[in-house]
């Protein structure tokens, strides 16, 4: 299992740079913040993700019958925003990837500065400062992204040549990590059962969906890009968090990781399938 463990995490760091450095040497600063000079989009974006969504995980646990670990598991991912998938999906599901990219910075941003303010009055007794969640997202996402941009700014040529082999990293990892989750999480998946700790994820990711969705405005590719990005939480900010907190209770850890088990059975379909939709109309 040590192995497993070891194969997960380097391929959980494969594929955040791949997909950081895809994106960056593919897009310009301009594409990226272009939608961010967009004040609806900006708002929606921060109400589905901070409060709607939260709102949200607040009432299922209210209405299913849930351990207090499980409880508090739900909570934390339900404010994490700024997956690093949220690009990947976009570019499967063939939506704005820029606006997609924009909207993870924008979330990611807004995770550091807005978790640790709610998350001691969402769940009491909670400890968390600025840096303890912003230290691995600036350095495994933000810093990658922003020299990814520059190379592209500066070195076209290079950046075109990179790209490519990025992006492949960035998809074989993604397989990779859904075969070692459903390998590694399994047992976890299966003591949910009775819990009400899997209809509660399953339900959380859809409703999520459906916010970020209804959310979007009038174009259908940002409707997606928020749908998309409001269904894909934060879970390394999640687990930071639980594990600096919760370390006494594994089954709070146990409920990110199965929500995030779940998200990425359920959205990378999803994303398929918008994909062949959009190749399908060209």
């Amino acid at each position: 299992m040590a192995i497993l463990d070891v194969l997960y995490n380097l391929m959980s760091l494969v594929f955040v740079l791949g997909t950081m450095i895809s994106m960056g040497m593919s897009l310009t600063v301009k594409q990226i913040t272009d939608p961010l000079r967009n004040t609806r989009f900006v708002m929606m974006a921060l109400l589905a993700n901070f409060i709607l969504i939260p709102v949200a995980a607040y009432v299922l646990t209210l209405v299913i019958p849930l351990d207090e670990a499980l409880v508090t598991g739900l909570l934390l991912v339900s404010l994490a925003a700024g997956a690093p998938a949220l690009p990947k999906l976009a570019q499967i599901s063939r939506v704005d990837t820029a606006a997609a990219t924009g909207l993870m910075v924008l979330l990611i941003v807004a995770s550091i500065i807005i978790m640790p303010i709610i998350l001691p009055f969402l769940l009491p007794g909670v400890q968390i400062t600025f840096w303890d969640i912003a230290s691995g997202l600036i350095f495994l996402m933000l810093i990658p992204l922003a020299l990814s941009l520059f190379v592209r700014a500066r070195w076209e040529e290079v950046a075109a040549s990179v790209q490519p082999y990025a992006a492949q990293a960035s998809n074989i990892s993604l397989l990779f990590l859904l075969v070692l989750m459903l390998v590694m999480n399994w047992s976890n998946v299966v003591s949910l059962f009775g819990s009400g700790g899997l209809i509660a994820s399953i339900l959380l990711v859809v409703i999520a969906l459906a916010i970020g969705y209804l959310l979007g405005g009038q174009d259908a590719s940002i409707k997606w890009v928020q749908s998309l990005g409001a269904g894909q939480r934060n879970i390394a900010a999640a687990m930071v968090v639980a594990t600096m907190n919760f370390s006494e209770d594994p089954n709070v850890l146990v409920m990110i990781i199965v929500y995030s088990l779940i998200t990425l059975i359920l959205m990378t379909p999803l994303a398929g399938e918008l994909g062949r939709r959009a190749k399908a109309a060209a």
